[in-house]
């Protein structure tokens, strides 16, 4: 069910001023947590002509929402159009992108993996392959973009993450991580295998685009850059950028700029 002008003043000036870009707020309703889901899609104007467009997935941090992207970055809209692409915001609740195995009301990775994306590409002329789909987020977002698009490589061929926590492991007290995987110390095994570190050996050079960003003063640079050297290791190709900045909206506001300039030039090398 699409809602569209949901947010009402902001994005009517958005839509009015450019007379080619579509944002919309829609409910994609999850069989897997028998609820509806919230998520924005920002569409380009040749989409809104017919004409099939690769789509970007955008994860919000904890405590977000699927409006979160558009308050940090009110310029998508104009990303969306200048390089031609669809922007899919979808609401992750403070799940981490897991399926949990504590909370049978939080199966995100299935919902966007699998639910949100059948949903999209039916709906919408999209590129319906890896080369046609990236995804990427911000802080648990971030963990939850590259846990996905490791996890599954024949679905997206691109994955990014800006300040993510991507070692849960050193933040057990943190977040509420502990009601989607239970207490560390009694869940020890679940909690290794459900952190993006523990995950890059399934990577194989070239089978997925990686561009990983953090601020120098971040509460997650140290686990950064600890993925950023264990991908070294596994001679994994990947883009690792480190800039001034800490955990906050200023540093995502500039960064997405690059992730997004990254994604379009993937789509651009694998479409063409």
């Amino acid at each position: 069910m699409r809602l569209r002008l949901f947010f009402l003043l902001p994005l009517l000036f958005i839509c009015f001023f450019t007379h080619a870009v579509l944002v919309d707020t829609i409910q994609v309703k999850s069989k897997v947590m028998n609820k509806n889901i919230f998520c924005v899609v920002i569409s380009p104007d040749k989409q809104i002509n017919g004409a099939s467009c690769p789509v970007l997935y955008l994860l919000h941090g904890y405590g977000g929402s699927y409006k979160s992207w558009l308050e940090v970055k009110p310029e998508l809209p104009q990303l969306a159009e200048q390089y031609g692409m669809m922007i899919v915001c979808p609401d992750g609740e403070n799940s981490w992108y897991w399926d949990s195995p504590q909370n049978s009301a939080s199966q995100f990775e299935t919902f966007v993996s699998d639910e949100l994306i059948k949903y999209i590409d039916q709906n919408y002329p999209t590129v319906p392959n890896a080369a046609g789909r990236a995804i990427t987020g911000l802080s648990m977002g971030g963990h939850g973009a590259l846990w996905l698009a490791i996890r599954h490589q024949d679905i997206f061929g691109g994955a990014g993450s800006t300040s993510g926590g991507l070692d849960i492991l050193p933040f057990s007290k943190n977040w509420k991580i502990k009601e989607q995987l239970g207490e560390q110390l009694s869940n020890k095994q679940i909690w290794e295998s459900h952190t993006v570190i523990n995950q890059l050996e399934k990577l194989r050079n070239g089978n997925l685009m990686i561009i990983i960003d953090c601020g120098d003063n971040d509460i997650f640079f140290e686990v950064n850059n600890r993925v950023h050297h264990k991908l070294c290791t596994l001679n994994i190709k990947h883009d690792y950028i480190v800039r001034p900045g800490t955990h906050n909206s200023q540093y995502w506001n500039n960064s997405i700029e690059y992730q997004i300039l990254f994604f379009a030039k993937f789509f651009n090398n694998k479409l063409i």
